[in-house]
């Protein structure tokens, strides 16, 4: 017997002003499937670009949000979750789910990790995503302890990631920020630079070598100081301008590519391992009520946070 639940979906493609809260049936978990009680739905910019049009293999109403953090309330028959054994009432996070702007949700438990104790549900529930993504990136150009490398976007949810997987690796991380995100380059190791007009200048003052670059934004400034710093396109990886990757021959990396989503799968453990020990922080900029979902996705998309935002049923 399934329960009932709240959920936000996305009736047409379009907006978020198009987007509905509405009843749900949560369905009891069979084997291989646990349902949680949602206590924080983390949001990501993927949460508002995939339902904004057409994507193949997809149906409507989309179910929208992909990140959770919240407590087991029932468990399929012989079912462990992604980190082992797993009892009712335990704290679990997960991403890559269906769904998870919610009270409640039922989901593949192998998804499911034990929550990281000293984070909130709220930080939790933004950890896996972005950490995933960065890892990826520090893998895909080869990152070693000793180079230096160049990360456009250090001061987003990403780049935070990848400020502090790279300083545990002992890596030097030069990274682009505006003012306001200076300091928090800073705080995760990093060394800030401007971006904007003159941004290839400011880098090459450094006289630091720069061995790869990592693009979390996009822009044709960050693409273009990239390829005039790194030779190697082999270690020049984008999340935001594939098209641009493709002109040039150098990485685009994205969680819907079967190589990606099958690394990021694995390193999963790892990341819940490293907040576990206090390693991993999650910087939380504000919490919405779950029902102001439109409005928090309107200010994420639209401002400049801060930090992660997350949805509180």
């Amino acid at each position: 017997m399934g329960s009932a639940a709240r959920q936000w979906i996305a009736p047409a493609w379009g907006p978020p002003e198009q987007w509905r809260l509405v009843d749900a049936t949560v369905p009891a978990p069979g084997p291989g499937e646990v349902t949680v009680r949602v206590r924080a739905a983390g949001m990501n910019p993927a949460d508002r670009k995939h339902v904004t049009a057409p994507r193949a293999g997809v149906a409507l109403p989309v179910p929208i949000g992909y990140e959770i953090s919240g407590e087991i309330t029932a468990i399929g028959p012989g079912t462990t979750i992604g980190s082992g054994e797993a009892r009712l009432g335990d704290e679990v996070i997960a991403f890559r789910v269906q769904g998870g702007y919610a009270t409640s949700l039922t989901f593949p438990a192998e998804k499911a990790f034990r929550k990281p104790a000293p984070l909130s549900h709220a930080e939790a529930a933004n950890l896996l995503l972005a950490g995933t993504t960065a890892a990826e990136m520090l893998e895909r150009v080869q990152a070693r302890a000793g180079e230096t490398i160049l990360l456009h976007g250090a001061s987003g949810a990403v780049g935070v990631m990848v400020l502090q997987l790279a300083a545990l690796r002992g890596i030097r991380v030069i990274g682009t920020a505006s003012a306001a995100g200076a300091e928090r380059v800073r705080r995760f190791a990093g060394i800030p630079v401007a971006y904007g007009e003159g941004l290839l200048g400011r880098v090459r003052a450094l006289d630091l070598p720069v061995h790869a670059a990592l693009d979390a934004v996009g822009t044709d400034e960050a693409v273009d100081v990239s390829l005039a710093l790194v030779a190697d396109r082999a270690r020049i990886v984008t999340i935001a301008a594939p098209a641009r990757a493709a002109e040039h021959g150098f990485l685009s990396i994205a969680g819907s590519q079967p190589a990606s989503a099958a690394f990021r799968d694995g390193i999963r453990g790892e990341l819940v391992r490293l907040a576990d020990e206090g390693l991993l922080v999650v910087p939380l900029a504000r919490t919405y009520p779950l029902a102001d979902a439109v409005e928090a996705t309107r200010f994420l998309a639209e401002e400049h946070p801060g930090g992660k935002l997350a949805l509180i049923p």
